[in-house]
């Protein structure tokens, strides 16, 4: 970086140099993004305001942030909060990283949750491994005829979905419980969905250092072949799922047919399948036969 007291470009452009040295994979985004969070400026600033001076204060905080990306934690874990379908949303130590994908199970519940309100006024979900309650409250936020309950195993994660809840005003219609899968679940619900663990054990470790140092193991680790989750939900979904009800659930993108066949052999029909923004098998949709 050039002497003197750094200005708004200078940083940027050293931050996006040094993540491209580093082998980070998008070096201009991540600086941009990095930045501007830790600045808390809008995109629109982050152009305009490229001559404004730093001060030594300022500038000691953004070179943390960029120190810390650069022993590759991810920038929205650097921010502590990622947005994810409009809403903004806290992260913790054991939620996992709402990721754009899983924005494609949403779009694909909404209009099931829509006809069900028509047919049958307010509705009820259920959102499996619920971490920071992205799902559940990016439904109810779409769809104010809904109630949800976020179940996960983690306290953490319970207590930043509840807080999430919160800050995006859907606290009054959004509960969670601990349990693992339906072990405390009660009651029926419209729509089950989850985005559960799918990752074979045996394949966490070659993920990215971003994921294997920095998600929750619990909520990447799917069992020796990624398969455990899917059969835990389908064994018992049948008890907690309406008649008229569906569940959608996130898969790996070659895991279509293991997942429908664990669901078919408890007695579900496949719906849908949805494939995601590089043309891969993401959502699954089922009902019971």
């Amino acid at each position: 970086m050039k002497q003197g007291e750094p200005t708004v470009s200078d940083i940027l452009a050293d931050a996006r140099r040094r993540f491209a040295e580093a082998g980070i994979v998008d070096p201009s985004t991540d600086a941009r993004l990095l930045i501007a969070g830790v600045l808390r400026f809008s995109t629109t600033e982050m152009l305009t305001r490229g001559g404004d001076l730093l001060g030594e204060e300022r500038a000691s905080f953004v070179e943390a942030a960029v120190k810390r990306r650069l022993a590759h934690e991810p920038v929205h874990r650097i921010l502590g909060e990622r947005e994810f379908y409009g809403l903004p949303l806290s992260l913790s130590s054991e939620t996992l990283e709402p990721r754009p994908d899983t924005e494609i199970l949403v779009d694909t519940m909404i209009p099931y949750l829509r006809d069900l309100a028509k047919a049958e006024g307010h509705i009820h979900i259920l959102d499996l491994g619920t971490g920071t309650g992205a799902i559940c409250l990016a439904l109810l936020s779409e769809c104010p005829e809904a109630s949800g309950v976020g179940s996960d195993i983690s306290a953490d994660a319970l207590r930043t979905a509840k807080s999430n809840a919160e800050r995006n005003g859907l606290q009054d219609r959004f509960t969670t419980i601990q349990s693992n899968w339906f072990e405390r679940i009660g009651g029926s619900f419209h729509a089950i969905v989850s985005n559960p663990p799918y990752i074979a054990s045996g394949v966490v470790h070659d993920l990215a250092p971003e994921v294997t140092k920095f998600d929750p193991a619990a909520a990447l680790d799917g069992g020796s072949d990624g398969l455990d989750a899917y059969r835990a939900i389908a064994k018992d979904a049948a008890g907690f799922i309406r008649p008229s009800g569906v569940v959608g659930v996130e898969i790996g993108y070659d895991q279509r047919s293991d997942v429908a066949g664990v669901f078919e052999a408890h007695g579900f029909k496949l719906l849908e399948s949805v494939k995601d923004y590089g043309q891969n098998d993401r959502v699954l949709v089922f009902a019971i036969t």
